[in-house]
């Protein structure tokens, strides 16, 4: 059965993007746009975890946390703009057990909800790592190590590691790449792709010129071997 999650954001856009990557991650997820609408679809349901922005209209987040903190255990990851020191530990004395600051990556939130749902199950987090030959990448800590070694990676370069180890032996188009790497709003050329690659290349490969993990797929895209 899967876990449920409540989104509590008064953007309309980032509750969308937010649900959309949370369902395809397997998650049942329900929305509400105001703390008092939080609230009562809290009580109704009872989620097993509430992503729950700070600056909400009728009853602000800090008041949701502190009420869904005295009726349930229930975990809350904070999704706000406030970066400050001193925000962000009141989120935490609240009864936040995660902090997340805007703008955010989707699939970093998807990751936290994961660890903190095993954490709060008494589940050992155990690492979710991707390996292949000498590679390790880690997507809950978003790093890549080669032969013990770390690799320093850019976000882009992440994603489209991510993406490409998550299907081995598939290949993937550079539109389905720039998707997962770049984002479905990204308005590029498809090329793009071909430069992320060339530099991941240089970053993995033994030999670059002679790939042994990203290959090329001429006229469509590129697979991972592993």
């Amino acid at each position: 059965m899967s876990r449920t999650v409540l989104v509590v954001d008064d953007e309309a856009q980032i509750v969308k993007v937010v649900k959309g990557y949370l369902e395809q991650a397997g998650y049942r997820v329900l929305t509400a746009y105001d703390g008092q609408a939080a609230l009562t679809v809290f009580r109704h349901e009872r989620p097993d975890l509430v992503v729950l922005d700070l600056n909400l209209p009728l009853i602000d987040g800090l008041a949701v946390s502190r009420a869904i903190r005295k009726e349930a255990p229930t975990p809350i990851i904070m999704l706000t703009a406030r970066a400050e020191e001193a925000d962000k530990l009141t989120g935490l004395e609240s009864g936040a057990d995660d902090y997340i600051v805007k703008p955010f990556s989707p699939r970093e939130l998807v990751a936290r909800v994961r660890v903190v749902l095993r954490r709060a199950a008494g589940e050992v987090a155990l690492p979710n790592v991707l390996r292949a030959g000498l590679l390790a990448l880690d997507l809950d800590r978003h790093t890549l190590e080669r032969g013990g070694q770390l690799i320093e990676l850019t976000p882009t370069e992440f994603n489209l590691l991510a993406a490409l180890m998550q299907n081995p032996g598939q290949t993937l188009t550079r539109a389905q790449l720039m998707d997962r790497a770049l984002g479905e709003d990204f308005d590029g050329y498809d090329r793009t792709v071909d430069a992320h690659v060339k530099n991941l290349r240089r970053k993995i490969e033994l030999n670059p010129k002679s790939p042994q993990h990203i290959l090329t797929v001429f006229g469509v895209g590129y697979k991972f071997v592993e």
